[in-house]
């Protein structure tokens, strides 16, 4: 983001720090400074100059002198009280649970995070084993049916501003795909991509977008299973009408009488 970087009001120091506690996935087993440094690209130097104030202020803990990094008590109090400020979880709880029961796919609800989709809730159907997403995972924002729908419901202001967190000039390739997806939602409520448009072939998912009134930019709620489970045929014909109803249920709920289009 050059153009937050050389506003005199940006605190690199604090930008850093942020981009340590956001490089830990739920799969890791702690991290060393070297895995750290390797995430974020900054100096080993650095990540350990950060990874001790972190320490310092809970965000982090470090049991001993050789043991890893691990998101600590401040960062996990940080993340329930955030958890706890956005509603529309708890409100769309009973009906994607439901939709997880009767599709028999994992349903999810994913933000933009730094240029990337990121999984922070999941309901997954009761009595099943196994599912392929859990929170903490990361999708690519133009090879996503998720972040495709998120594409599709952003002002032109948005996109212009994810632009700038995505690698290289995909300004184009983010025009076109916001429009397809402009057209898809507003013709059945949902968006899905399929062949070599989206980024995992074993895996079929749709979504559709949804702006909570705590948010300043959409969240998209998705559909996804293996793609012989999920096939393009049955998105279209039941998974992906009952999910835009399920996103249309909570609109309703929550008193937003408007199009999944437009912002608020």
């Amino acid at each position: 983001m050059p153009d937050l970087k050389d506003d005199k009001r940006y605190a690199n120091t604090l930008a850093r720090g942020l981009s340590v506690l956001r490089v830990f996935r739920p799969t890791d087993n702690g991290l060393g400074n070297l895995e750290i440094s390797e995430r974020t690209g900054l100096p080993r130097s650095t990540v350990s100059r950060l990874t001790f104030t972190l320490c310092a202020l809970g965000y982090l803990t470090h049991g001993r002198h050789h043991d890893k990094y691990r998101l600590g008590p401040s960062a996990l109090a940080l993340g329930n009280i955030a958890a706890a400020a956005f509603g529309f979880i708890e409100t769309a709880t009973p009906i994607m649970q439901k939709l997880a029961n009767d599709t028999k796919t994992l349903i999810g609800v994913a933000i933009q995070d730094d240029g990337e989709m990121l999984m922070v809730k999941t309901w997954r159907p009761e009595n099943s084993a196994t599912i392929w997403l859990n929170v903490g995972y990361r999708m690519p924002v133009l090879k996503s049916s998720t972040g495709a729908a998120y594409l599709g419901a952003l002002t032109d202001e948005e996109r212009r501003k994810l632009v700038a967190l995505l690698p290289g000039d995909q300004a184009t390739e983010c025009r076109s795909l916001s429009i397809k997806s402009q057209d898809h939602l507003l013709a059945n409520g949902y968006m899905y991509l399929t062949g070599d448009d989206r980024f995992s072939a074993s895996i079929n998912a749709l979504a559709t977008p949804y702006r909570p009134s705590e948010f300043s930019e959409p969240v998209t709620f998705l559909s996804g299973a293996a793609a012989d489970v999920l096939t393009v045929a049955r998105m279209k014909e039941s998974v992906g009408p009952k999910l835009a109803g399920a996103v249309e249920e909570l609109r309703r709920i929550t008193g937003q009488n408007y199009s999944v289009l437009l912002p608020v």
